[in-house]
């Protein structure tokens, strides 16, 4: 009985910035953390980024230093600020619930929106 919807993919030039966003509704099983996913053309599914319950957060290896996570708990919304975008970064892009506690590169994700377009172009 939960929905995710992410929002804010677009086509974007190297070097750009984006936010995404994940609005929440209805009950979720997963605890409090969450988590942000992509699928790459030709790669399947990985973390990207994972806040915990206590606010802290982890991040892969290829993306720290340029995105953050955060989150609006009166709105239920989940963020994904992409700074310095890369060509690597293209691909599609899903949050999730997530286990606690959460790890970027070993979560595992609970339920899934129908993920956004990111395209990082030239």
């Amino acid at each position: 009985d939960v929905q995710l919807v992410e929002s804010g993919g677009a086509l974007v030039q190297p070097g750009g910035s984006l936010r995404l966003s994940c609005a929440v509704s209805g009950y979720t099983t997963g605890g409090d953390c969450m988590g942000w996913f992509r699928k790459s053309p030709g790669q399947g599914r990985e973390g990207v980024a994972a806040l915990n319950s206590d606010g802290s957060t982890s991040y892969v290896d290829s993306v720290k230093g340029r995105f953050t996570i955060s989150k609006d708990i009166a709105a239920r919304t989940l963020y994904l600020q992409m700074n310095s975008l890369k060509f690597e970064d293209t691909g599609v892009y899903y949050c999730s619930a997530v286990l606690c506690p959460a790890n970027a590169a070993t979560m595992l994700g609970l339920y899934w929106g129908q993920g956004t377009q990111v395209a990082v172009s030239s």
